[in-house]
């Protein structure tokens, strides 16, 4: 139990942290750019217009709504963010045969103990069975309280207020799209978040077992090893980031706000238009980089408008 509340506790600090973060990159991932493009540079020196970055975007907004601005959506997101927790642990519990984490980690240090510290296939495959249905269990309970932390950010396009709460979110979204509106945009996310997790898993394995040698035979090799982990995962999250962008958009198509309607947004029948359209554009890797953020080419800055045309 102490386990999970650090973990709660731990979970909660780091959304609180990074919650300006994301909402810059909500804004860019619509399409939402206020400031101007202005002439600079790239790493080879050349002459390249440029949009803001992080900081500067979040100084623009910080200018309108103050510091408190930038944590606009954050208490559903914290809602989200300890309902997953909870959600994700006991489902591995159950997943596991355990009644208890400790119980579960017990039972995989025993496992290990028999099996080795190699992994086999067939190991990395049921972990990864276990953590796939955890993650999207978790995601589905959670999915009504991120689609209101992205629509309660997308109201700075256009100084609304529909969605001031969460329960005023509950009840605005039930009457106007129904039950299915709480999960707008749950099949990309889904999606996105099991072809990661695979791809982060078996190119560990591959790595491990091919590349690198047994950990035994060197030190820094071992080194290596625990490092593969978090390298295939930056990897896999960089190949999967356009089923992110399409989720996001999708949660906030149609929803009456300024940021997801005509003439602002288009407005998409479905998950897979929303993705055509965006790779037509040369548009299903926006809002990935936050900083050297290259101008659309082929495209005039409005400033009346204060968005690209």
């Amino acid at each position: 139990m102490a386990d999970t509340w650090s973990q709660l506790y731990l979970g909660a600090g780091l959304t609180v942290l990074s919650h300006p973060l994301m909402f810059v990159k909500v804004l860019i991932q619509v399409g939402h750019e206020p400031i101007a493009p202005v002439m600079g540079r790239n790493i080879f020196r050349r002459p390249v217009l440029q949009l803001p970055g992080l900081f500067t975007y979040a100084k623009h907004i910080v200018k309108i709504d103050g510091k408190r601005g930038l944590f606009k959506g954050l208490t559903p997101r914290l809602c989200a963010g300890a309902i997953g927790t909870l959600v994700h642990g006991r489902v591995l519990q159950v997943a596991a045969g355990s009644t208890s984490y400790q119980d579960m980690k017990e039972n995989e240090c025993t496992e290990m103990e028999k099996i080795g510290d190699e992994p086999s296939l067939q190991r990395v495959f049921d972990e990864t069975m276990r953590e796939m249905i955890a993650r999207s269990t978790a995601t589905i309970v959670t999915h009504p309280f991120h689609v209101i932390t992205l629509r309660c950010m997308i109201q700075f396009i256009g100084r609304e207020t529909k969605y001031s709460g969460i329960f005023s979110s509950v009840v605005t979204i039930y009457k106007e799209e129904g039950f299915l509106g709480f999960f707008a945009g749950l099949i990309p996310r889904l999606l996105g978040d099991m072809i990661s997790l695979w791809l982060c898993n078996m190119l560990a394995y591959i790595i491990n077992t091919y590349a690198l040698e047994p950990p035994s035979q060197g030190s820094q090799i071992g080194e290596l090893r625990s490092y593969s982990q978090a390298v295939t995962g930056f990897l896999a999250s960089m190949l999967t980031y356009p089923f992110v962008l399409v989720s996001n958009l999708m949660a906030v198509n149609n929803c009456g706000l300024v940021g997801g309607l005509p003439p602002y947004a288009a407005v998409y029948t479905s998950w897979v238009d929303c993705w055509r359209q965006l790779s037509r554009e040369g548009n299903l890797s926006r809002g990935n980089s936050l900083f050297f953020r290259k101008a659309p080419a082929g495209r005039i800055y409005a400033a009346d408008q204060k968005r690209f045309v």
